[in-house]
This record gives structure tokens, C-alpha cells and sequence, in this order.
């Protein structure tokens, strides 16, 4: 094939200006959904590995972490590259790596080396769709004329969706369904084919005309990884996005294996629907607790998660049903509100040029979350699960109030131009400019 074949045809070319349709975000949603729901496939089977494959607690939370080892990487690299090269190129093999991985995964049940390959090649691809996608869908939105929110919302709702479904059919699958260990993987690999050719059709909204002007390690830069509200806003409450999910639907099935029914697997499944479920309804909501003039949302959301560390407290102490249901449910709501409420800051924070850039570290600094049930584990050695959820809770309160003294700390004071084109963002002289002032405007005084 040529270069030539791979370019998209006449009309679903799109110039910096043009308006794409409304509903074009679509088929860039549907591969974020169909590679969430292989990203989080794995989660509600780590039951069934440590019961079936004999696993210890600590290999099943690595494994479950060892994804991290192919997001951040796709997130750093696929973000500004994206910046460089235009979207489509860089989120196009996110399905094939994807797919990849959930054969690798169905064929390497019995073993933790096939498994941790499998969960690398899941967490590249969601690296990807995490960055390029979530971007891809903000502009598309932005350009079709949508309420400047409404893109981080439709990102964070196609991956929180994807998650859910994933997780749900896997250990229905698991535990009702032929073949446990495989059906799950197989049907995905499936899923994934149709969401990719369905990508081919989504419009461009970066093109790469300009990519060689400029060094390539220009850029790998992103300088408003360090503006003071990235700092002071994002920084403290990204971890706790997947920490919140990790804790939810990773480490409370764990504890209740034994107070299940007889039926783990599907009750692992159970509170990951429905933490991701509870997810999914708070950002419907995110729209009325955001702000643009204030981190209302991450000051909400930290509080959540504060209340939700205090149940997990009481869940691991009490081992009760109830408990762990009403845990993981603010759990979940922690994590969703978390999860846009970040977005829209990074947003707003964000110029012109690092907008893919940022999304990734933010998301990064989210996914180091997910080694909190590994790190649990671990230092269960030492001391008991509600004295370590109580310990998050004090942690949270501290987040909570790191955020809320940079209320309305370093606030660009007009909102970001993410879609000009390059000749209208030079004559705003807006060209990256230093680590406080990226987003295209002075910031405001802290008040």
C-alpha cells in the first residue's frame, strides 16, 4: 500500500477552519469505548486468576497495574506526536494493539509473563485512545460549534462506558460462560476490528503540514505541565481518579471473596458495573458542578473521595454487603467527577499547541492510581485494610485542601483558543509561551 492509499479521501479531509458534522465525535468514541472495555476486561478476572491459577494478591494487583507500563509511555509519546503528525495517525493502531493484547491475554491464562505482555499491549493502546482520542473528540466537538465542555464529557463518558461494558460482559462471561479464561478476550478481539475500520471515517482536525518546521524534540515539551494551576488544581487530584476505581473494584472483591454467594467472580464484576455505573451518572452531572470561573468540580470530587476512603475504611473493616456496595459507589462517583473535573482543567490550562500534550500527563499522573492496590497489598504486611483506607482518607483531606486554597489560583483569564488555525493563534501571539502564562491568557490573581 502507499502513502497515497493511506490518505483519507476528498471529502473527510478537514482544513484547521472547517466544521466537521455534530455527531463526527462518534467513531472516535466508539474505538475509546472498545479499547476501555479491553483495558478493564482483565479487572473483574482477578479473582478467577487467583483462584483458578493460584496467583498470590500481589502478582494479580501487578498485573493489573502492569498496564501502566504501556499507557504512560503512549500517553507522553502519542500526545505531542499527534500535535506533530494529526490525530488519525496516531490513534489508527490503537485498535490492532488492542486486539493484540486480548488474544495475548486469552492465550496466556496460566501464565503471569503472557499475561503482563498482554496487559502492556492493552494499556499502549488505551495510552493512545486516552490521548489522541480524548483530544480528537474535544475538537471535534469545539469545531462543530458544542458547548466548550461537552468534549471532555463525551471523552471521559466513552472511556468510563467502555470500562463498564468490558468489565460487566467479562465476568459474566467468566463466570457463567464457556471457555472462562478466553471467551471474554475473544469477543473483544472482535469488537475491536469493527470500532477500527469505523475510525477511518472520523475527520482530521490537526494537520501535519507544518510538522517539519520544527525540532522533534520541541515537541516532547509541554511546557504547561508546569503552570501553577496544573500544579496546585490538577497535580494533587490526579491520582486519585484510577486510585479511587483501583480501590473500588480491585481491592474490595479481594476482601469479600470469601462473603460473595459462592460466586466471586461475578460479584467482583458486580461492584466494578457498579462503581463505573456510579462514574458515569456523576459526570452526566459534571455539566451543573463545574465551573470555568473555579475548581468547584475537584473540590467536590476530592471530597467524594474523601467520604469514599472512610467507607472503605468501614467496608474492610465490616466485610458486610451493604458496606461494600455503598463503598464502592462513592467510590465510583469520586472517581468520575474526578476524571472530568481534571479534563476541563486541563482545557483551560491548555494553548493551542498542548493540548494532546497535556491530556497526557494528566492522565499519567491519573494511571499511577492504579498501583495503589499493588502498593496495599504489600504493606498489608504491616497494617490492616481499614487502617490503610483510613490513612487515605487523611491523604484526601490534605488533596482536598491544597485544591481548595487555589480556588480560583491562576485562572486564564479568557479561554483557551484549542482550534485556530496557525495564522490566526500568530496574530493573538499565541505561540506556547512560558510554563505560567500557556492557555493564551493572563492568569488571574488568586483571590
Amino acid at each position: 500500500m502507499t502513502a497515497t492509499d493511506l490518505r483519507p479521501p476528498p471529502q473527510e479531509a478537514h482544513e484547521a477552519g472547517a466544521r466537521p458534522s455534530r455527531r463526527a465525535w462518534v467513531a472516535v468514541a466508539a474505538t475509546m469505548v472498545a479499547v476501555a472495555w479491553g483495558g478493564n476486561e482483565f479487572t473483574p478476572l482477578l479473582v478467577m486468576y487467583q483462584e483458578v491459577s493460584s496467583f498470590s494478591a500481589v502478582t494479580v494487583y501487578l498485573l493489573l497495574g502492569a498496564y501502566v507500563l504501556g499507557i504512560v509511555p503512549a500517553l507522553l509519546l502519542g500526545g505531542p506526536l499527534s500535535d506533530r503528525y494529526g490525530r488519525r495517525p496516531l490513534l489508527l493502531p490503537a485498535a490492532p494493539l488492542s486486539l493484540a493484547g486480548s488474544l495475548v491475554l486469552a492465550v496466556g491464562s496460566g501464565s503471569p509473563l503472557a499475561l503482563g505482555i498482554g496487559r502492556v499491549l492493552c494499556g499502549a493502546a488505551l495510552g493512545l485512545v486516552m490521548a489522541v482520542g480524548s483530544t480528537w473528540i474535544t475538537e471535534l466537538s469545539d469545531k462543530a460549534g458544542d458547548d466548550p465542555r461537552a468534549g471532555a464529557r463525551r471523552a471521559s463518558l466513552a472511556l468510563t462506558l467502555g470500562f463498564l461494558v468490558g468489565a460487566g460482559v467479562a465476568s459474566v462471561l467468566a463466570q457463567w460462560g464457556p471457555w472462562p479464561a478466553h471467551t471474554a478476550y475473544v469477543l473483544h478481539a472482535l469488537l475491536t476490528l469493527a470500532s477500527g475500520a469505523w475510525l477511518l471515517r472520523a475527520p482530521e482536525t490537526r494537520p501535519a503540514a507544518d510538522a517539519a518546521r520544527r525540532p522533534l524534540r520541541d515537541d516532547l515539551r509541554i511546557p504547561a505541565a508546569g503552570h501553577r494551576r496544573f500544579l496546585r488544581v490538577v497535580l494533587p487530584l490526579a491520582p486519585w481518579v484510577f486510585g479511587c476505581a483501583g480501590s473500588a473494584y480491585a481491592v474490595l472483591p479481594s476482601l469479600m471473596r470469601e462473603h460473595s454467594g459462592g460466586m466471586p467472580i461475578a460479584f467482583s464484576g458486580l461492584l466494578t458495573v457498579l462503581t463505573l455505573g456510579c462514574g458515569i451518572g456523576i459526570q452526566v452531572l459534571g455539566r451543573a458542578i463545574d465551573s470555568e470561573h473555579s475548581a468547584r468540580a475537584s473540590v467536590v470530587a476530592l471530597a467524594i473521595i474523601a467520604v469514599g476512603m472512610g467507607l472503605g475504611a468501614y467496608a474492610s473493616a465490616r466485610l458486610t454487603l451493604v458496606g461494600t456496595l455503598l463503598a464502592a459507589a462513592v467510590l465510583g462517583m469520586g472517581y468520575g467527577l474526578a476524571l472530568v473535573a481534571g479534563l476541563n482543567e486541563v482545557r483551560r490550562i491548555a494553548g493551542p499547541d498542548d493540548l494532546a500534550g497535556l491530556t497526557a500527563v494528566y492522565y499519567s499522573v491519573a494511571y499511577v492510581g492504579f498501583f495503589i492496590p499493588a502498593a496495599l497489598a504489600v504493606l498489608a504486611g504491616w497494617w490492616s485494610y481499614p487502617q490503610m483506607f483510613a490513612g487515605g482518607l487523611a491523604i484526601a483531606l490534605g488533596c482536598l485542601a491544597v485544591v481548595a486554597t487555589a480556588w480560583r489560583a491562576h485562572l486564564p483569564a479568557a479561554a483557551p483558543v484549542t482550534l485556530a488555525t496557525p495564522d490566526v493563534v500568530t496574530s493573538m501571539g499565541i505561540s506556547g509561551g512560558d510554563a505560567h502564562s500557556t492557555g493564551g491568557g493572563r492568569e488571574t490573581p488568586v483571590r
